[in-house]
């Protein structure tokens, strides 16, 4: 089950949410690429980025497989693998209409498969 604490938007333009599931806490950051200075030669226009912890004593969890599902306020579905930086993971994605944009991302960490849902409203 997803313990999830409402994302709040920060003064640096960032989406902050974090959930947790399954003892692994996760602390997730959505920005626009504009903000962050960068772009995307396949045309994403947005980051989410998280980074995973155990629950209980707060150690980083570095060893993880995980993917993000992006819904539209459309309803369009894209799955995206969540790449592995240094213990930060990430993924670009496509968010052109305003709207809630549903976020779903799936993990295996060992033999835990925790999933954490939010809205991230993009205006």
């Amino acid at each position: 089950m997803d313990h999830s604490q409402m994302g709040q938007p920060s003064a640096d333009g960032a989406f902050h949410h974090m959930g947790r599931a399954e003892g692994v806490k996760a602390e997730f950051q959505v920005m626009s690429l504009a903000n962050m200075n960068m772009q995307d030669t396949a045309g994403a226009t947005h980051h989410v980025m998280v980074k995973f912890f155990e629950e209980g004593s707060g150690e980083p969890i570095t060893d993880v497989e995980g993917k993000v599902k992006i819904i539209s306020p459309s309803k369009q579905e894209t799955v995206i693998d969540l790449t592995n930086y240094n213990g930060t993971f990430a993924a670009n994605f496509k968010a052109e209409e305003p709207g809630q944009y549903g976020i779903i991302c799936l993990l295996k960490a060992g033999d835990k498969k925790p999933m954490y849902k939010f809205w991230y409203p993009r205006e």
